[in-house]
């Protein structure tokens, strides 16, 4: 099959690539979690012509994988402008560059547009989640998380401008940082926090570790929260950094695991999900069971994004995406399916794009993957044939 435009310029229904999803038949393979080493110097990232490969999706379907860049350095991070080009992150460097459509033969470019200059980038620490305002036509803000030498911190800036820390004190470490940031469906800021290695943090909602946060624009604790005067959401978590909603406005987040589960989990307000107590599913009744477990020798899952009633996970030891299909109700039908397992190597950011693909990174350069010449990578992933989500 021949490559796909690396950018189309007609945008596409999210229903069409969760119908092509749920239809494909998908393999197996295996992983485990362990904790990285601080990223080894690289050179600085090419953007080349986009390439792409075609592989089998089963039912006469097809995935067409492009190569949007390469040469980058841990891209952490996705989110969209509301012209379609997308933020990314890259962890090590501090760097956000810009990846969007623009004129000329290749239809893409890939610009550096700011360096986060307090990064502290180390261990699992640096630059990692970013956010754009849904009001970003009118006031041009763009949200990051971030380690500094301090703390892990979130800040709102104008891209190119100095940014204005916005929720300091954050737990960090060289371990479980989280770093997931994106605006919920009721336009509030939601970050994931880590327990930056201390357990009992995670039971402490005085305490902002092993969190979900629900913030204002300002960073301020969001009305309605369910423990006055504090940004916390939901409470017992060990390392969340993927977050998203379906289109039934439920969230969920991927779960780090200690040595035995990875989880997904649904998330809602008040709600405590066990760790350090549990890890998994068990039987306590005070914490919710998770709606989808993988052992951690399959996932340590790091991005997490929704398309209609499909999430789909990016995991780094499982170096796969996992696709979790869900019913009107949010819970899980049938049996995860994966994705690209084994093909690229470590995958961590994921996102839906507006046109209605799958973006993904590669995280071959955080210290515990084995990096190719081209990476680190992102993707973009086209389902195709039998007429949804072509392009």
């Amino acid at each position: 099959m021949s490559a796909r435009p690396p950018y189309p310029r007609t945008h596409r229904l999210r229903t069409a690539l969760a119908a092509s999803c749920a239809a494909l038949l998908l393999a197996t393979a295996g992983c485990s979690l362990g904790e990285p080493e601080p990223d080894p110097a690289g050179e600085p990232p090419t953007f080349p012509t986009p390439s792409a490969t075609a592989s089998p999706g089963g039912a006469g379907q097809e995935v067409v994988t492009t190569v949007l860049a390469k040469g980058l350095r841990v891209p952490w991070g996705i989110a969209f402008l509301p012209d379609g080009a997308a933020l990314v992150t890259e962890r090590d460097s501090g760097r956000i560059l810009r990846v969007g459509p623009e004129s000329g033969p290749d239809g893409l470019k890939v610009t550096p547009v700011q360096t986060i200059a307090d990064v502290a980038a180390s261990g699992e620490g640096g630059l990692m989640g970013i956010a754009v305002s849904p009001d970003y036509q009118r006031d041009k803000s763009v949200f990051v998380y971030y380690t500094t030498e301090r703390d892990n911190r979130i800040a709102r800036l104008e891209l190119g401008g100095t940014p204005a820390p916005i929720l300091t004190g954050i737990p960090r470490a060289g371990i479980h940082n989280g770093g997931g940031l994106a605006f919920g469906p009721d336009g509030l800021l939601y970050a994931s926090t880590g327990d930056a290695g201390d357990r009992p943090q995670a039971q402490d909602v005085k305490r902002l570790g092993g969190k979900i946060l629900r913030i204002t624009k300002d960073g301020k604790p969001a009305p309605g929260n369910p423990f006055p005067n504090s940004p916390v959401w939901s409470l017992g978590h060990r390392n969340v950094q993927g977050i998203a909603w379906d289109a039934g406005k439920r969230m969920y987040a991927v779960e780090f695991g200690q040595n035995t589960w990875d989880e997904i989990n649904q998330v809602a307000k008040g709600r405590n999900y066990g760790w350090p107590t549990v890890e998994g599913r068990g039987d306590d009744k005070r914490f919710v069971n998770p709606v989808a477990q993988w052992p951690t020798s399959d996932a340590s899952c790091s991005g997490l994004t929704a398309v209609d009633r499909l999430l789909v996970t990016a995991c780094l030891r499982g170096k796969r995406l996992w696709l979790v299909e869900l019913t009107d109700t949010g819970t899980v039908l049938g049996q995860p399916r994966e994705l690209l397992t084994d093909r690229f190597g470590r995958l961590r950011a994921v996102a839906a794009a507006p046109d209605g693909s799958i973006w993904v990174s590669t995280s071959n350069h955080d210290g515990r993957g084995q990096p190719q010449p081209e990476d680190d990578r992102l993707l973009r992933l086209v389902f195709a044939g039998g007429g949804a989500g072509r392009s």
